[in-house]
């Protein structure tokens, strides 16, 4: 509950003051600390601003600023109190569930504030690979992707951990090399800073790129929150023999800086020990450095109970007397040099005429944003009654700056904040040691994987092994599934009587979800090596190589990351082109995406081919498949980029991380979690569609028609001969149809529905062993019944594999592209793409059948 709330009459206890450092400052000098008692005295005539009364003398604050003030009030308090039934208390009165008798106890409110305030609201941020993640899941048991790859992290992971006493609510954001305006994943990782506002910032550092990393934590600097930075991979920086002296390091930048391994746990207790230091501590020092009486008590407390064994052995000590041990906390201005230092506080004192911005922005960051052209921040400012005003002093100061560096004004700041970084540094003694190289091996391995003549014959080796092994190594475990679900298919044929009860399980269930589970085995695989690529550092290599193709497609070459993902599953490929810097590029690739094979598909695939196709052929069908759609999105790409979607691209720019060899552990649960979804769309999606296309085709029932008859003259049957005209010129019957419309809610529906459709008496699976060239042989005579030929087949590959994204894929095309239109657009063209090339395929193969 926010102090604007608050009603005239009503009273509360301030949890925590919210916002950047400065107007935190502002607000606890006033005398709104933490655990005081503030009740609500007065409204102005337009309910703005509002008079307060705490620690005995009245206060009047803007209902805006009263926004960034969390309390809990009195009947808050009073419900969320741990309860205590006494049978020796009969007569207490109870008021919606509280106890009366406490009603304007303060030791109750207080205690109140006091768990509501154990609860700390930390963001992770800091570049791309740096460990984030493996932070995330280290401290809250959580699984998130973690991957040797820029970009694995698209949105934000939210998490739970308990550490001495508190509860922490950790944020896991996208890698970000900065907080500019370039690309989706730096604007949204500061508008969550700026909007979620949390309470403490871990900015994890790349230990082994250090300089480049702490060029963020200048930015965070420049923000003024409340931060600690994780100093992570620094058994690495050891091995290597590097040195730095880390605690001056954390004095010059004014933040806590802790050596950690986020692998082996080595730093994280001690972390999270500082934090909750900061968190009650930094902002209620006085100038002389003392701390609040009351506040120092209360973290003396907490340090008896919680932090004897790190007691003074830390950075922020807040436990001793009346003045910190260590503190190394300090809010600093980085100077940029004296010409860029006028213009940031030229525009900032003009700024601060607005009031209404002072408590959410810290002035001096949007100052300097202003002057680095940053877009967002101009509209800012340009919504502000003084807008025109800092428009035209931003101007003025940066034409300046242009004028006196010969530079424009964000590459002088760029140059000055590397400059500082480069002298803290220095001065923190920092050398880099003589030990072997981590990059040694990198470069030896980049000699080979990138080699003009053999990347390339590597690369597409590479994939050709995961789609064989895919294909070859998967029947074996598929072999044992579909014996698994034939027999249970048998036994409940026999056991259960007759009726629609026995059709809809054995039709409906098990033809439905048993004809798609089966494929399981192939699924995994497929992840396990895509796991593979990504944990060790080859899949940026593999974008690296395929820039210049990608630039003539008219793609960027960050989009061969997505476009691979793509083969696992459209839709987190699709949130990962948010590391695109370019719209253009970015767009294009959404829309091409659904080009890539998913596994989704793959069940289909594997169906198709293995009922009409021989044994020796089904590999090569299956990866034309995969090839006609990467060639399809080349093509459709290049129309894209030189007729709908112009404009000019960004340059290639790509972190190339050191090669690590995943774990064995790792792999197996990265690819398990994608096996758990695959598992439940078994138990949901797929279940409830299998049922339904086995309703539709059972009912109206009549029991004196055949199968085949019955199917013909059902809900279902109605249906696909209505479209029936539609896929004349593909040859599809109107079984085939069906299944197409089902597959736009979840392509793995298009092999439950042929499932059920095709199923008979007998189930669909059955003793592979009737025939050796044909996988399926039931489904093989069903089909081959109803006039379904080998060319038919592979046509309708082709228009599974183009046609209509699923559901799924559509709403995220509309949540990244920001607009319905697009995600309209690609089901539209890919339908009737989807149309025209199976169709064009059918006519053409007849030709030649024909001759």
């Amino acid at each position: 509950m926010k102090l604007s709330e608050l009603k005239t009459g009503e009273k509360g206890v301030i949890v925590k003051v919210l916002g950047h450092g400065g107007f935190r400052k502002r607000i606890v000098e006033m005398g709104f600390i933490k655990g005081k008692i503030v009740e609500v005295l007065l409204n102005a005539p337009l309910e703005d601003p509002v008079k307060y009364k705490i620690m005995g003398y009245e206060v009047s604050l803007r209902r805006d600023e009263a926004d960034m003030i969390e309390i809990i009030s009195e009947e808050d308090a009073l419900c969320t109190r741990p309860q205590k039934h006494s049978e020796n208390k009969p007569n207490n009165i109870i008021i919606n569930g509280c106890d009366d008798k406490l009603l304007h106890t303060e030791k109750l409110l207080r205690d109140a504030a006091m768990r509501k305030r154990r609860t700390i609201n930390v963001a992770l941020v800091g570049n791309p690979n740096c460990g984030k993640t493996s932070l995330f899941n280290f401290a809250s048991g959580a699984h998130e992707r973690v991957g040797n790859y820029s970009g694995v992290t698209v949105d934000a992971k939210e998490g739970h951990a308990k550490f001495e006493g508190y509860e922490f609510n950790l944020v896991d954001l996208p890698g970000t090399y900065s907080l500019s305006a370039y690309s989706p994943e730096e604007l949204y990782v500061r508008k969550q800073i700026i909007e979620q506002t949390p309470d403490i910032i871990i900015n994890v550092i790349d230990s082994s790129n250090i300089e480049r990393n702490l060029y963020l934590t200048t930015q965070l600097v420049d923000m003024h929150l409340r931060m600690v930075c994780a100093l992570n991979m620094f058994d690495e920086f050891e091995q290597r023999g590097d040195k730095l002296d880390y605690q001056t390091l954390s004095r010059l930048f004014g933040v806590p800086m802790i050596p950690t391994v986020f692998k082996t746990g080595r730093g994280i207790d001690l972390l999270f020990h500082i934090i909750i230091n900061m968190y009650e501590g930094v902002d209620f020092l006085d100038k002389e450095g003392n701390i609040n009486p009351e506040v120092a008590a209360d973290i003396q407390h907490w340090h008896k109970t919680y932090g004897k064994d790190t007691t003074g052995n830390h950075s922020e000590d807040f436990a001793h007397g009346n003045r910190p041990n260590n503190s190394v906390y300090r809010h600093i201005h980085l100077n940029h040099g004296r010409l860029i230092e006028d213009g940031i506080e030229a525009i900032k004192t003009e700024l601060q005429e607005d009031e209404q911005i002072r408590h959410k922005y810290s002035t001096r960051y949007l100052s300097i944003k202003l002057l680095e052209m940053d877009s967002e921040a101009e509209q800012l400012a340009q919504s502000l009654h003084n807008g025109n005003k800092i428009i035209e002093i931003r101007d003025r100061q940066a034409a300046q700056i242009k004028k006196d560096t010969k530079e424009d004004t964000e590459t002088a700041i760029m140059d000055a904040k590397y400059g500082f970084i480069h002298g803290a540094l220095q001065e923190s003694g920092y050398e880099k040691g003589k030990k072997q190289d981590t990059y040694q091996k990198t470069h030896l391995i980049d000699s080979i994987v990138t080699n003009k003549y053999i990347g390339f014959p590597l690369f597409f080796l590479m994939l050709y092994t995961m789609f064989q092994a895919t294909f070859s190594i998967g029947q074996y475990p598929m072999n044992w599934i579909e014996t698994g679900v034939s027999a249970l298919s048998d036994w409940l044929g026999s056991a259960l009587a007759d009726g629609a009860f026995k059709d809809m399980l054995i039709e409906g269930v098990i033809g439905g979800v048993g004809s798609v589970i089966v494929f399981l085995p192939q699924i995994l695989i497929l992840y396990a090596f895509i796991s593979f690529m990504e944990d060790s550092g080859y899949m940026a290599r593999a974008a690296f190589i395929m820039d210049k193709l990608m630039h003539k497609m008219g793609l960027h070459g960050k989009s061969f990351i997505p476009l691979i993902m793509g083969f696992g599953c459209n839709v987190p490929a699709i949130m990962a082109t948010r590391t695109i810097e370019s719209r253009r590029s970015r767009l294009i690739t959404m829309l091409v995406l659904p080009m890539m094979s998913c596994s989704a598909r793959l069940p289909i695939y594997i169906m198709i081919t293995g009922t009409f196709f021989a044994v020796e052929y089904q590999s090569l069908i299956m990866i034309s498949l995969y090839a006609i759609g990467i060639l399809l999105s080349i093509i459709v790409s290049r129309i894209l980029s030189s007729k709908i979607i112009k404009g000019e691209d960004t340059p290639f720019v790509m972190e190339l991380p050191p090669y690590r060899f995943p774990t064995i552990k790792a792999i197996i649960r990265h690819t398990w979690e994608k096996g758990k979804q695959y598992l439940k769309k078994m138990g949901d999606i797929i279940l409830v569609a299998s049922i339904i296309v086995w309703a539709l085709g059972y009912f109206p029932h009549d029991n004196n028609l055949d199968k085949q008859q019955q199917q013909e003259q059902s809900y279902i049957g109605c249906i696909g001969k209505a479209i029936e005209p539609i896929f004349r010129a593909q040859g599809f019957d109107w079984r085939l149809d069906v299944g197409l419309i089902a597959g736009v809610g979840a392509k793995e529906i298009v092999a439950s529905t042929l499932g059920v459709l095709y199923s008979g008496d007998d189930n669909m699976i059955d003793d592979i062993g009737k025939d050796t060239r044909t996988k399926y042989t039931e489904l093989h005579r069903k089909m081959t019944a109803n006039g379904i030929t080998p060319l038919i087949a592979f046509c309708y590959l082709l228009f599974v594999l183009i046609y209509f994204p699923c559901i799924a894929t559509i709403a995220a095309i509309k949540n990244e592209s920001g607009s319905w239109r697009w995600a309209l657009f690609a089901a539209a063209y890919t339908t009737v793409l989807a149309w025209i090339i199976s169709a064009s395929a059918y006519q053409i193969g007849l030709l030649f059948t024909d001759a």
